[in-house]
């Protein structure tokens, strides 16, 4: 395996707000606290010094509670210890882990954990796994690409998807192009979606150091209430983001979150509908659930685990329950993260160090024979498709397929010409112009004309970079956001092993995995 890298600019696929957060640029610098590295780590553990044993206690529970017979379960008496952190990455529950992506996020936070540990060897650092259990987007989590098919559970679901039968996926394990244990284990063995889910993760990954958590429960919840009943009596985490999001804006970034008035959900076995205010009473949306103030007071001690936050509070819930130093996210996730920093400040709950995922390009022994016999670099492969057609063509041709020396000769003739008219009469100017223009418009329609007949001659080499493409952006899109791991794992056992060894989680590139 030889690893190449790119700068993320030079890609085109990521926000400004991103490439500008990790270029530290300073106007940023109030909306995040401690800028991932591992010098700077250490202020976020001195943050986290005084975090509360009783949700530590309650976190132990909590995870010993889920992982019940399953075997050779972590010990999670060590996040007991105050000297004890996580770091922490999150996903909707994908069926067969969904993207590619996804598994470069846990590889990413286990390695995190380890270069923490190896620079404060005092401390402990535990990598976790939050599944957004509670999501209710059903349509977003059904389907994934393996081997250029798409797999699809079918059929009407609603409700939190982390408590969907997973043995309805029988049907996809069966049309597999071969048996996958990993997956039928989980899902014919297990009654949720989220257990199926931690069941992999921890086949996969537990061996690694990584804790799946389910934070759909009671008891965790219970450690959030005081934000639930402020957001619902007070709504102020609406205003707080829309200011942050106000001060982003004016300094010209795009905002991926909006605030709602309520940042909640209701939530039950087959029901997550939000949270309304509406006439001096809640509502929940598309139900004829009402609640008086004192009924829902009741309801939030009675119930806590049927309030659910969304993307907005999500993050804090989270910074609440667990011991975290850092967040591993998305190109998207991280701008977002951004937006929450005066939530953060209100209720007081430090902010973690945020941290893009590592980013990476997989790429074969056939596609590699293929870039080498093309002559293509991996500098060039982020270039507009027709630009690499067109190189492609002027490197391979035996021509000069460009007019543009021409087209200099001409304009140099025209220059004179024009200066001639001039010194006739100097209304002639704009009628030498607009022949100046046509000309040079005739010239690049022969220059075009050139290209297609060279590239006719070369359609079998176009061909095959057309199909390098579809492999490393299938569909128009990054490989890691296609593609299922099982495209790579299946035919390469040390496929995940590969990740762990050349993926750094503080260096902020885009990772090419050459075999």
């Amino acid at each position: 395996m030889k690893l190449h890298s790119a700068a993320l600019r030079n890609t085109s696929q990521f926000p400004t707000l991103l490439l500008d957060y990790l270029d530290q640029k300073p106007e940023l610098e109030e909306f995040y606290d401690v800028f991932p590295s591992r010098d700077g780590a250490i202020q976020a553990i001195d943050q986290r010094a005084d975090f509360d044993s009783s949700k530590r206690k309650t976190l132990v529970e909590v995870l010993t509670k889920q992982y019940e017979g399953i075997a050779d379960a972590p010990d999670f008496s060590v996040l007991l210890d105050k000297n004890t952190f996580t770091v922490t990455t999150g996903h909707q529950l994908n069926i067969f882990t969904g993207p590619l992506y996804v598994i470069y996020k846990i590889v990413t936070t286990i390695n995190l954990a380890r270069t923490l540990k190896e620079t404060y060897p005092d401390y402990d650092f535990v990598p976790i796994y939050w599944m957004a259990s509670e999501d209710h987007d059903f349509e977003e989590i059904a389907s994934f690409n393996l081997f250029g098919k798409k797999y699809t559970w079918s059929g009407e679901h609603s409700g939190a998807v982390g408590r969907l039968n997973p043995q309805e996926l029988e049907t996809v394990l069966n049309a597999l192009p071969e048996s996958v244990p990993l997956f039928e284990k989980a899902y014919l063995e297990n009654k949720t979606l989220a257990d199926a889910a931690r069941c992999y993760m921890h086949d996969l990954f537990g061996a690694e150091g990584l804790v799946t958590l389910d934070a759909d429960d009671a008891a965790l919840k219970r450690h959030f209430l005081p934000v639930v009943e402020d957001e619902l009596f007070n709504q102020n985490s609406s205003r707080l983001v829309e200011e942050t999001t106000a001060r982003l804006e004016k300094l010209g970034y795009h905002t991926p979150v909006h605030a709602r008035e309520i940042n909640l959900f209701y939530l039950t076995d087959e029901l997550r509908e939000r949270v309304i205010r509406q006439e001096g009473t809640f509502n929940v949306l598309n139900t004829n659930l009402e609640f008086t103030d004192e009924e829902m007071r009741q309801e939030i001690s009675e119930h806590p685990e049927r309030f659910s936050p969304n993307v907005v509070l999500r993050p804090l819930y989270e910074e609440i329950i667990l011991p975290n130093l850092a967040y591993i996210g998305g190109p998207s996730e991280v701008p977002y993260w951004l937006q929450l920093k005066d939530v953060f400040t209100h209720y007081k709950v430090p902010f973690p160090m945020l941290i893009p995922r590592n980013f990476a390009l997989y790429v074969n022994t056939a596609s590699r024979h293929r870039m080498e016999k093309l002559g293509l670099s991996y500098k060039g492969i982020f270039k507009e498709k027709y630009q690499m057609k067109r190189d492609l063509v002027e490197r391979i041709s035996e021509h000069t397929l460009s007019l543009d020396l021409e087209k200099y000769a001409f304009a140099e003739v025209l220059a004179k010409v024009v200066n001639k008219a001039l010194d006739v009469d100097v209304t002639m100017e704009k009628a030498v112009l607009a022949e100046r223009a046509r000309l040079f418009n005739s010239l690049e329609k022969l220059e075009k004309r050139i290209r297609r007949a060279e590239e006719r001659k070369h359609e079998i080499e176009i061909g095959q970079l057309q199909n390098l493409l579809d492999t490393f952006f299938p569909d128009g899109s990054a490989q890691e956001r296609h593609d299922n791991f099982l495209n790579f794992y299946l035919n390469n056992r040390n496929f995940i092993e590969a990740l762990f060894e050349y993926f750094d989680p503080l260096d902020f590139k885009y990772n090419i995995l050459e075999e």
